[in-house]
């Protein structure tokens, strides 16, 4: 599970990754490869100790990231459970820049293989490519159905899709 309010652990770049399985937190490949997964691989090789840089400044030579770099972290933490069934994402790339964005779901179906993924978000780029959309409006379904389906009934989440997209146009 990623929090749109994702903590930022004070410890070494892979610790703080490895946490999202304890169990294979000393798994070195399985460490770099969520990394890779989460988009956050290309930066954390370039640290000055890679892996073993320390995050945040509670630490002597702690190196602070930018809000999008915390987030890819914290996405390559959920992406560490290789084994878990379900998936929930929450406003998973609210830090993150669009290109960013578009990279982490271009290839989300592949990393979401065999999974239960359940995604929160007010972003019509990243809600429409689910599978099953449901629209929820003071606690209550509203609606749901495909990106399609939901388009064609002419209701809330087409109101919105096109009130979001006209910033775009």
């Amino acid at each position: 599970m990623i929090f749109q309010d994702f903590s930022r652990y004070q410890l070494k770049v892979g610790d703080n990754i490895g946490i999202g399985d304890v169990d294979n937190m000393g798994e070195q490949s399985q460490v770099q490869g969520a990394a890779k997964d989460g988009l956050a691989a290309d930066f954390i090789e370039r640290m000055p100790e890679s892996y073993e840089t320390q995050l945040g400044t509670w630490f002597k030579g702690g190196k602070e990231l930018s809000g999008g770099q915390w987030q890819k972290v914290a996405l390559a933490r959920a992406f560490m459970r290789t084994h878990a069934d379900v998936l929930i994402l929450d406003e998973p790339t609210a830090a993150i820049d669009a290109k960013a964005e578009a990279d982490i779901f271009e290839h989300f179906r592949e990393l979401t293989a065999n999974r239960i993924s359940i995604i929160i978000s007010h972003r019509f780029s990243t809600v429409r490519i689910a599978d099953h959309i449901i629209v929820l409006d003071a606690g209550e379904i509203k609606e749901e159905g495909t990106h399609s389906e939901l388009l064609a009934i002419e209701g809330q989440y087409a109101r919105l899709f096109h009130l979001q997209a006209q910033g775009y146009q």
